[in-house]
C-alpha cells in the first residue's frame, strides 16, 4: 500500500487493525458477567471457572510466539486467516461445552487462534507507519479496540439474561467471521513472504533472545505488560467482587465495567495530544506513580474496610485509566527498535504481557478467601512493580530508534 492509498483508506485499516486487536478484551469481557451462571451450570466452583480466563491468557502467550515468526516468514495475511478460522472453530466448540474442563480446554485453543489478531495488527502498524507515528496509531487502535470493554459486558449480560451463557460464544464466533471478512477485503498485504527468515527452532529462540536483550524493548515491555497485567487482575475480581460481594446486578456490573472501559479509551486519546507536547517516556513518568497510588488505595481500602462500594468505584476507575496513557506508549518504544522482525518482537511483547496477565489472573483466583483483599493486593503488586521497573528504564528512549542489529 502507497502512502497515498494509505491516507485514503487508513479509517478502514484502523478499524479493521482495532477490531483484530479486540479479540482479547472481546472474548474476555463478553463473558464475563455469566462466570457465576457458568459455574452453576456446569457444577463448578466459581474458583475454577476463573481458570477459563487464565487457559485464555496462556493460549494467547503460546499463540503469539508461534504467530509472529510465521508472519515474518510467510507474510501477515495467510497467517492472519487461518489464525482467525482457528479462533471461530474453538468458540463455537465452547458454545457446546459440557463440562467446565472442557471449556478451560477450548477457551485455550480459542485463544491460540485469536493471538493471530493480536499479533499481526501490531506487526501491521509497525510496518505501515514510521517510527515516529507509531504511539498516536496505537492510541487510535486503543480508541477502536475500546469499544470492546465498554459494549462487551452490556452485550453478554443481554444475551446472558435472554438466550444463556452458550449464546456469547454464539456471539464471538459470528464476530471472528466478521474480523476474517473485514481482514480480507481491506487490509494490504505488509510484508512480503521472506524466505530467509527461518522457522527452524534454533534460529527462532536465537532471534527472540536478540529482542529481548535489547533494553529498550525489554524494559518497555516489562513496564506495560506489569502494569496492564493489574487490569487483568481486576477483570478477574471484578465479577466476584461486585456481583458476589456487593450484590450489583449483572446488568449493574455491566455498566461498571463499561465505564471502566470508557475511562481507558478516553485517556488513550488525551494520550494522543500529549504527545505533542512531551516524550513517551516523560508521559509514562508522569502517570505510573498515579497508578501505583490508585491501587494502593484499593489495598487500603479493602484491608480496612471503608469507602465501601463507592470508594472502589472511583479507584478502579482511575487505576484502568492510567493503562490507556501506559500502554499505547510502552507499546510504541518496544517496537521502535524493529523493522525486519516486527512480527516476532510484536509476538514477544504480546506474550511476555499475556504470561504476566495470567499469573496476575491466577493469583487473583488462588488467593480467593471471599474478600475483595485478593483482588486488590494483585493490582497494587502490579502498580508498585511497573513503577519499579520504569526507574529502569533510560529517559531519553526514542521512537526514531532503529536497532538494525537486533533486527
Amino acid at each position: 500500500m502507497n502512502r497515498a492509498d494509505l491516507r485514503t483508506n487508513s479509517l478502514l485499516v484502523l478499524v479493521v487493525l482495532g477490531g483484530l486487536t479486540a479479540f482479547g478484551p472481546f472474548s474476555i469481557d463478553t463473558y464475563l458477567p455469566a462466570l457465576p451462571e457458568v459455574a452453576h451450570d456446569l457444577g463448578a466452583s466459581i474458583a475454577t471457572v476463573q481458570l477459563s480466563i487464565s487457559s485464555f491468557f496462556f493460549g494467547m502467550a503460546l499463540g503469539q510466539l508461534f504467530i509472529g515468526p510465521i508472519s515474518d516468514r510467510f507474510g501477515r495475511k495467510m497467517p492472519l486467516y487461518v489464525g482467525v478460522g482457528l479462533y471461530i472453530v474453538a468458540t463455537v466448540g465452547c458454545a457446546f461445552a459440557p463440562t467446565a474442563s472442557a471449556l478451560i480446554g477450548l477457551r485455550f485453543f480459542q485463544a491460540v487462534g485469536g493471538a493471530a489478531g493480536a499479533v499481526i495488527s501490531r506487526a501491521m502498524v509497525r510496518d505501515l507507519f514510521p517510527p515516529h507515528e507509531t504511539a498516536r496509531v496505537f492510541s487510535l487502535l486503543t480508541l477502536v479496540m475500546g469499544v470492546a470493554p465498554i459494549l462487551a459486558p452490556t452485550l453478554g449480560g443481554v444475551l446472558l439474561a435472554a438466550f444463556g451463557w452458550r449464546s456469547i460464544f454464539v456471539f464471538l464466533a459470528l464476530f471472528g467471521v466478521l474480523a476474517l471478512l473485514g481482514a480480507w477485503l481491506v487490509l494490504p498485504e505488509t510484508r512480503p513472504a521472506d524466505a530467509s527468515m527461518s522457522l527452524r527452532l534454533g534460529p527462532v529462540v536465537r532471534g527472540y533472545a536478540r529482542i529481548a536483550a535489547l533494553p529498550q524493548f525489554l524494559r518497555f515491555a516489562l513496564v506495560g505488560s506489569v502494569a496492564s497485567a493489574g487490569m487483568f487482575a481486576y477483570i478477574a475480581g471484578s465479577p466476584f467482587v461486585y456481583i458476589e460481594r456487593f450484590g450489583v446486578s449483572p446488568s449493574t456490573f455491566a455498566w461498571i465495567f463499561g465505564v471502566n472501559a470508557l475511562g481507558f479509551v478516553t485517556a488513550s486519546q488525551v494520550n494522543r495530544y500529549w504527545l505533542a507536547r512531551q516524550t513517551p517516556p516523560q508521559i509514562l513518568r508522569a502517570v505510573q506513580p498515579v497508578q501505583f497510588v490508585a491501587g494502593l488505595g484499593l489495598l487500603l481500602a479493602a484491608w480496612r474496610n471503608i469507602g465501601g462500594l463507592p470508594l472502589m468505584l472511583v479507584l478502579n476507575f482511575i487505576f484502568v485509566a492510567t493503562i490507556g496513557f501506559i500502554l499505547p506508549n510502552t507499546t510504541a518504544l518496544a517496537l521502535a527498535p524493529f523493522r525486519r522482525r516486527a512480527g516476532a518482537a510484536s509476538a514477544l511483547l504480546g506474550s511476555l504481557g499475556s504470561v504476566i496477565a495470567t499469573l496476575a489472573a491466577a493469583a487473583v483466583s488462588v488467593l480467593h478467601n471471599g474478600t475483595t483483599v485478593p483482588m486488590t493486593v494483585v493490582m497494587a503488586a502490579c502498580g508498585l512493580i511497573a513503577l519499579l521497573l520504569l526507574r529502569g528504564t533510560p529517559r531519553h528512549a526514542s521512537l526514531l530508534v532503529e536497532a538494525q542489529a537486533a533486527d
